[in-house]
């Protein structure tokens, strides 16, 4: 299959943040996609300005279901679950049974039309890490009895399954294990650290840290992020291969780049730790390197540059239209 052939490419999941980014990118490179989404958390805004183009086409269903669909398919991604802890923990029944049920019927389809399919899965499987970094063959800490458990071990069980129809059945399978990522089209309510701190922010509110603020993350821009997705999923690596920024910041150090951005002076917040809320995060991406090529080209501060004004526009445009309804 030469550099140049145009594929017909599912997005699961293609209407939230990281699947529309992904979308873009597809599209842009001359591809054909169709974008599922049941969008109980993707928003077809995401997408809206893509469905002019005559390659792309959207779907929504829920891929609990199976998904049917004529003529052939090259590639699926699988990006299909929520991902911030308040949305995945609303309805955590859903949320695994999307991780397992939803990635078997990927499979099978997959299997169906003889495609490449590759798995969102999560630095979540290594839990609470009892180790620094955290590397491919690390096992992980994980409560499975847990409010965090549904997507967790959701997603560790989808990584089974990938490998066993990999493995037993001659099936193409990728696995990344995407770290934090951030950037435009994130949800304004997505719960997640870097969107939570630029709203409270941009709307002049005390910064909510959680614990004593000393707990860390890496945080990938979206461009990057997205980068090793399509890099991996034209690889031959079968094994998971972990896509993030090592570079690890505490939660204190965020907010206090936050509120330099945005030339503010307000206050934290502390609030307790929510529970199995894992206190250290950072990728071990020698794998990826390796293999793939690829490494993050986007600082932190780059990439709060391109961040913070389109969480400004996007809280402006909700004003508006507030003022308006009122």
């Amino acid at each position: 299959m030469g550099a140049g052939h145009k594929k017909v490419i599912i997005v699961a999941g293609g209407a939230g943040f990281l699947g529309s980014a992904l979308c873009a990118r597809l599209l842009n490179a001359g591809h054909s996609i169709v974008c599922v989404d049941n969008l109980l958390t993707g928003d077809f805004a995401n997408v809206a300005h893509l469905a002019t183009n005559p390659q792309f086409r959207f779907i929504r269903h829920d891929i609990i279901a199976p998904l049917r669909l004529a003529g052939p398919v090259d590639e699926i991604y699988n990006m299909a679950c929520p991902a911030s802890p308040p949305r995945y923990q609303t309805d955590p029944i859903h949320t695994f049974r999307t991780c397992v049920e939803g990635s078997l019927n990927l499979l099978n389809l997959a299997e169906e039309k003889q495609a490449r399919i590759l798995q969102s899965s999560t630095s979540e499987v290594y839990g609470d890490p009892e180790i620094s970094l955290q590397v491919e063959s690390y096992r992980g800490n994980v409560n499975t009895v847990g409010p965090r458990a549904c997507y967790d071990e959701g997603k560790r069980a989808s990584e089974t399954l990938f490998w066993e129809y990999g493995a037993h059945r001659g099936l193409e399978t990728r696995i990344a294990r995407i770290f934090n990522t951030y950037g435009p089209r994130m949800h304004p309510e997505d719960g997640r650290v870097v969107s939570n701190f630029i709203v409270q922010a941009l709307r002049g509110e005390a910064l909510t840290v959680y614990g004593d603020g000393s707990q860390t993350r890496s945080f990938c821009f979206v461009d990057d992020l997205v980068e090793g997705l399509v890099r991996l999923m034209a690889s031959d690596e079968k094994m998971p291969v972990n896509l993030g920024n090592p570079g690890e910041f505490t939660m204190l150090e965020l907010a206090d780049k936050v509120l330099a951005k945005i030339g503010s002076d307000l206050p934290v917040c502390f609030r307790p730790l929510p529970k199995d809320d894992p206190r250290q995060r950072c990728p071990d991406i020698s794998r990826a390197k390796r293999i793939l090529g690829w490494e993050p080209r986007v600082s932190l501060d780059r990439g709060l540059d391109l961040t913070i004004p389109w969480f400004a526009e996007r809280l402006s445009a909700e004003r508006r239209k507030g003022a308006l309804v009122s």
